[in-house]
C-alpha cells in the first residue's frame, strides 16, 4: 500500500473535502434538488402533487429502494426540454467541482423520459452540452453512462439502446439500475452482449438489496467491469476473494445505504472492512438530492462514524481515480494531484 503522509486527525475533514476524487455512481436525475424541480415544473407548466419545496423535501422519508423510486420518478416528470436536462446536469457538476471531483461518470435513465414522450436526442443533447460546458468552465471531466431500468423488460432495454445509437459518441457505457429484487442480472444478458459488441463499457447495480448471487450474475452473465453498490458481497467469501483477485471496483454509496435502510447506522457500514480486505471500494453519492449528501458529505459522515484515517482516505480516493474509464495517462495525472494534496496537508502539521 502507498505510504501516506501523517495528517493530524483534526485536519481529516478538510483533507476529505480537498482531495481530488472521482464520482462513479451518480444518477443525474437523483441530483434534482426540490428547488430546481419546482422551477422546472413552473417553466414547463407541470402540476406537482406537493404544495411547495418544503412539502416535497418532507416526502423524502424512504423505508426501502421502492419507496424512494416512487418519488424519484415523480421528480423526474418535470424534465421535458433539452434545457431542463442541461440545467440539472450543470447544477450537479457545479456542486461536484466544489467537492473537488475531477471526474464524474454520470448515469442517466432514458426510459424514465422516453416513456413520457421525451425524445432520446433531447435527453442526450442536454446532458452532453452541460458536460462540455462544465469542462470548459471548471476543468471537470464528465462522461455519460446510459442505464437500463431493470424492472422493465429486456426488449425495452434493447429498444432503448438502439434508439440511443445515433448518439453513440456521446456516452461511454451502459449500466443497470432501479428495483433490484426479483430482477437478476441474467435478465439482461443479450442487451449487455450487444453493448459490449459496440465497444461500450459495462457496469451494473448488484448486491445493494439483492444477494451476492446478483453480483456473480453481473460479473459472469453481463461481463461488467465495475459493480455499483456490491455491499452484500461480504456475505460470500468466495465472491470477496474473486473481487480482490480480479480488482473489480465497487462503487459504494454510504448515505444511500443508510437512507434506504441497507444499514441501520453508518457506524455499522461495512466499507472499512471491505477496504481492509483489499477490495477496490470507493465512496459515491448515488442520488444526492434525495439521500442527504453529495460525495464530500458521504466521505465526512462515513469517516466520522467509522474512525477511518488518512491512509483510508487516500486509498478510497485513489481507487475512485483508477476505476474511471479515463485513459491510464489521465488517471496517473489525477493520482499525482492526489499525492500533492496529501503532501500539502502533511507539511502543515
Amino acid at each position: 500500500m502507498h505510504t501516506v503522509p501523517v495528517v493530524e486527525t483534526s485536519r481529516l475533514p478538510l483533507l476529505l473535502r480537498a482531495m481530488p476524487k472521482a464520482e462513479l455512481h451518480i444518477h443525474i436525475e437523483g441530483s434534482l434538488e426540490p428547488e430546481l424541480i419546482f422551477a422546472l415544473a413552473e417553466r414547463n407548466g407541470v402540476d406537482l402533487p406537493y404544495a411547495d419545496v418544503e412539502a416535497l423535501r418532507a416526502a423524502y422519508a424512504f423505508t426501502d429502494l421502492q419507496s424512494f423510486l416512487d418519488i424519484y420518478y415523480a421528480g423526474a416528470s418535470v424534465l421535458l426540454q433539452e434545457e431542463d436536462f442541461y440545467d440539472m446536469t450543470m447544477a450537479y457538476l457545479r456542486r461536484a467541482v466544489q467537492d473537488n471531483v475531477v471526474r464524474a461518470e454520470i448515469f442517466f435513465d432514458p426510459q424514465t423520459h422516453t416513456e413520457r414522450g421525451v425524445a432520446m436526442g433531447t435527453i442526450i443533447h442536454g446532458l452532453t452540452r452541460a458536460c462540455r460546458d462544465a469542462h470548459a468552465q471548471w476543468g471537470i471531466s464528465a462522461e455519460l453512462i446510459l442505464s437500463f431500468l431493470r424492472h422493465l423488460s429486456e426488449e425495452d432495454a434493447i429498444a432503448t439502446l438502439e434508439a440511443a445509437l445515433p448518439f453513440r459518441d456521446q456516452f461511454i457505457g451502459v449500466g443497470l439500475d432501479s428495483s433490484e429484487l426479483g430482477h437478476p442480472p441474467e435478465k439482461f444478458t443479450r442487451v449487455f452482449a450487444r453493448a459490449k459488441q459496440l465497444g461500450l463499457r459495462l457496469v451494473a447495480h448488484a448486491g445493494e438489496e439483492g444477494p451476492p448471487a446478483y453480483v456473480w450474475g453481473a460479473l459472469n452473465a453481463l461481463a461488467v467491469e465495475r459493480i455499483d453498490h456490491g455491499v452484500q458481497s461480504e456475505k460470500d467469501a468466495a465472491l470477496m476473494q474473486h473481487l480482490v483477485e480480479r480488482g473489480i471496483p465497487l462503487t459504494v454509496c454510504p448515505l444511500s445505504n443508510l437512507k434506504l435502510c441497507v444499514v441501520d447506522d453508518l457506524t455499522q457500514h461495512n466499507l472499512p472492512r471491505m477496504l481492509d480486505a483489499g477490495l477496490k471500494v470507493m465512496v459515491n453519492s448515488d442520488d444526492p438530492a434525495y439521500f442527504g449528501g453529495y460525495v464530500n458529505d458521504n466521505y465526512v459522515q462515513l469517516f466520522a462514524a467509522t474512525g477511518m484515517g488518512a491512509e483510508h482516505a487516500y486509498q478510497l480516493a485513489r481507487n475512485s481515480l483508477e476505476a474511471t474509464f479515463a485513459s491510464p495517462q489521465q488517471q496517473a495525472a489525477w493520482v499525482q494531484q492526489l499525492d500533492a494534496c496529501f503532501a500539502r496537508f502533511a507539511n502543515r502539521n
